[in-house]
């Protein structure tokens, strides 16, 4: 039986988490099997959304994927939001908030989320976001158990501080650290 294999990835905005374009709608799509030449089985555990950037661990195991992909495993973002968020509506986060689902009504977990003073130390995505006419910004730390789709997003619109953008910062004992935008390296193991 051959060993497994795992990767950590930088994911760029604009791309994809999966290797095979699906959908017949959405042509030129860029997809990470581009970044890397990554062996055959590999799959991406959990995803992070086209707008979305960060961590994203890939494996060849799939009890590995299943693993990271349950509540027992926290994933930690940095948040830049529309607005200057207040304590009210971090509570709200921490408390958890109802967001939509495809079957209805979610309650959200209760999580961690704080204020940072100042924005991280990231480098300017590829793609603009917008300039300080259009209003002021600010950034949340939000660390989640869970990952129903878009739900970082969805929680922060809900509490009136719509997501700007979105980077995964941590996924249980994984950092994302200083490894460069699009860069993958290979480990032996994931210690979560």
């Amino acid at each position: 039986m051959s060993k497994h294999r795992h990767f950590i990835i930088h994911k760029p905005y604009g791309y994809l988490s999966q290797f095979v374009n699906n959908q017949n709608r959405r042509r030129n799509k860029k997809l990470l099997g581009e970044l890397y030449d990554f062996p055959e089985g590999t799959m991406a555990i959990g995803r992070l959304d086209q707008d979305s950037e960060g961590l994203l661990l890939l494996t060849t195991d799939g009890k590995v994927s299943e693993l990271v992909r349950s509540k027992k495993v926290e994933k930690e973002y940095l948040v830049r939001l529309d607005g200057i968020i207040n304590d009210k509506a971090i509570s709200s986060l921490k408390n958890g908030v109802d967001i939509s689902l495809d079957n209805g009504i979610y309650r959200t977990q209760t999580c961690t989320a704080s204020i940072l003073n100042a924005a991280p130390l990231v480098k300017e995505r590829s793609k603009k976001i917008r300039d300080e006419r259009h209003g002021p910004t600010s950034w949340i730390t939000m660390t989640i158990r869970e990952g129903k789709f878009r739900q970082v997003r969805k929680m922060t619109a809900v509490v009136g501080f719509p997501t700007l953008r979105l980077i995964r910062a941590r996924i249980g004992n994984v950092c994302l650290g200083e490894l460069e935008l699009g860069h993958v390296t290979e480990i032996e193991k994931f210690i979560l």
